[in-house]
């Protein structure tokens, strides 16, 4: 069996948009997420950078079921001894609306240079408007 490789200037990359008001977190963290690294192409490769653009708009109207306000955490380091820091879903939506879902996609992506260069197609706002209305985004159901 033979490695694809695709040259970049051959991969066309469309640019995408999703409305997440009312939808669940994990939904359109994961469309968002296979649409950035390419999954949905004939001649995917894991190895490549050949996904499209996404534009999440509304993600303060993101939808998470149960306790998840109150229960689900987030963690990070300062990088001082003793320094981590703890905060709920809650919080952290009411103080920064379009952190849930980045990390949530961040989360999904490989780890590594890859997965770096592919989160900087991801593109998240927290209300209905958004910059990129040139790219004419085709919007996608879920």
């Amino acid at each position: 069996m033979k490695t694809i490789f695709k040259k970049p200037a051959a991969v066309e990359r469309r640019w995408f948009l999703i409305d997440a008001e009312g939808k669940s977190l994990g939904r359109v963290a994961a469309k968002a997420a296979a649409i950035a690294r390419g999954k949905e192409k004939p001649y995917f490769a894991p190895h490549q950078e050949m996904g499209d653009f996404v534009v999440v708009i509304n993600s303060a109207k993101i939808k998470v079921t149960g306790r998840k306000a109150e229960d689900k955490l987030y963690h990070h380091h300062t990088g001082y001894p003793g320094g981590l820091k703890t905060e709920t879903y809650g919080k952290l939506s009411a103080r920064k609306p379009e952190a849930p879902l980045e990390l949530a996609v961040k989360g999904m992506l490989p780890k590594g240079p890859l997965g770096r260069k592919l989160f900087n197609s991801v593109k998240v706002y927290a209300g209905g408007e958004h910059p990129h209305q040139a790219q004419n985004p085709q919007a996608v159901n879920l």
